[in-house]
């Protein structure tokens, strides 16, 4: 396995990449509520990427060996779809949630990945305590970057965490590196033993982006080949940060104005850039 180490002005064409990544997602929060469909918030998330910023959607055409193009800019993933989701005419309705994923490409060639959960209107009480647990999961492995930590020690950590919840975690899917690759290596698996695994090295970048589910973890993947939903119909969540391990901890690359604060679980001087 090969896995790139970024030099300085990698780095920092990432960070671009990560904060307009996030930006997107900030720009489309007011408008994620009921009545409107999941066509229209991908428009929208089109426009300002191609109008505004500059930058281009990579999802829109994106076809891994053995896939259909993706058709559209972003994945919007409602209620018991896990990932991939293609946004179309789905009126989003009171108490539904919503994963809205996005990866821009910059005019020099950099990757930004992310993706947070929404609540259309107000979410039951499990769906609450699904995003809740999930986006501390995300920020337990984040917690764990560091040269010399070992992937397995990440997944380890995700794992723990959710299932001591109840929850269950989404196998065939995992984190990944990038850079000027929209998927290149390492796979970041959120489950798995400590001290296995690559080693960390100071200039990966991966993402991290724990799926988990209120049931089980089984999956089931629609005609479209595209988008994959619980297989027991139980709700699921994702949340994804774009990670650079530094020589003495990691810097998450796609944060924002509106980027959530790390939970309280996570010290605060451990989630500020390195």
């Amino acid at each position: 396995m090969t896995i790139s180490i970024k030099t300085l002005d990698d780095i920092e064409g990432m960070r671009v990449a990560g904060r307009l990544g996030a930006e997107v997602l900030d720009y489309i929060t007011p408008f994620v509520k009921p009545g409107v469909t999941t066509g229209e918030l991908d428009r929208l998330c089109h426009e300002y990427m191609v109008n505004v910023q500059g930058t281009i959607p990579a999802p829109l055409n994106y076809a891994p060996p053995g896939y259909t193009p993706f058709p559209k800019a972003v994945c919007t993933s409602v209620n018991d779809v896990i990932c991939h989701g293609i946004p179309g005419d789905k009126v989003l309705k009171n108490g539904d949630v919503l994963n809205i994923d996005v990866t821009v490409i910059t005019e020099d060639g950099y990757h930004g990945d992310n993706s947070r959960m929404f609540f259309v209107g107000e979410p039951s009480k499990l769906a609450r305590r699904l995003s809740e647990i999930t986006y501390e999961c995300m920020w337990i492995g984040i917690d764990k970057v560091k040269p010399g930590a070992r992937l397995g020690d990440i997944g380890y950590a995700i794992q723990k965490h959710a299932e001591a919840a109840g929850y269950s975690v989404v196998r065939e899917f995992c984190g990944h590196g990038i850079g000027k690759v929209f998927h290149e290596e390492p796979q970041v698996l959120h489950y798995g033993r400590p001290g296995t695994g690559e080693e960390l090295q100071a200039g990966m970048i991966f993402t991290i982006e724990p799926m988990i589910n209120a049931g089980r973890r089984e999956i089931r993947e629609m005609p479209d080949g595209w988008t994959i939903k619980t297989k027991d119909r139980s709700l699921s969540a994702q949340w994804e940060h774009m990670i650079l391990v530094t020589e003495t901890g990691y810097e998450v690359l796609t944060t924002s104005a509106g980027s959530p604060p790390p939970p309280a679980m996570v010290r605060p001087q451990d989630a500020v850039a390195a």
